[in-house]
Order: structure tokens, then C-alpha cells, then sequence
């Protein structure tokens, strides 16, 4: 969201999310690095639109992320 901020533990859990959901998903997208870099763009771009000032657990930002993502990639 424009404007948004998260303080030190929303944060902490979105890059903690961030990190294990990548870990999860980096084999999917082989090895072009436009690819790879496009594919952090969508999960960071996921993850700050779910995450919350709220938010501080990272499995459930991370499940929620992929969950998204795979449904954005059936939609196209």
C-alpha cells in the first residue's frame, strides 16, 4: 500500500516470510536472472500487500503469499 509503514516486528516477520517462501519457490524459475529477479518482485510486491502493521507471523504471511502467487499464475 502507498504510504504504508511496518514497525520492527511486521518487518522482521515479512523478510523472515520472504526468505522461507523463496526457499520454497527459487527452484520454479530456473536459472535467467530476469526471471528470478521478476519472480522476487511478484513475492515482495504479494507479501507487502498482505502484510499487516498486524503482522507478525511469518509462516502465515508465507502460506498466504504462495497461495496468492499460485493463483495469480493459474489467472494467466
Amino acid at each position: 500500500m502507498p504510504g504504508s509503514s511496518f514497525g520492527p516486528d511486521a518487518l522482521k516477520a515479512i523478510a523472515e516470510a520472504f526468505d522461507t517462501a523463496w526457499g520454497d519457490i527459487a527452484a520454479n524459475f530456473g536459472n535467467d536472472p530476469n526471471d528470478i529477479n521478476h519472480a522476487r518482485y511478484r513475492l515482495a510486491n504479494v507479501l507487502l500487500a498482505l502484510a499487516s502493521e498486524d503482522s507478525r507471523d511469518a509462516e502465515t504471511l508465507k502460506r498466504a503469499a504462495l497461495q496468492r502467487m499460485a493463483l495469480d499464475n493459474k489467472m494467466t
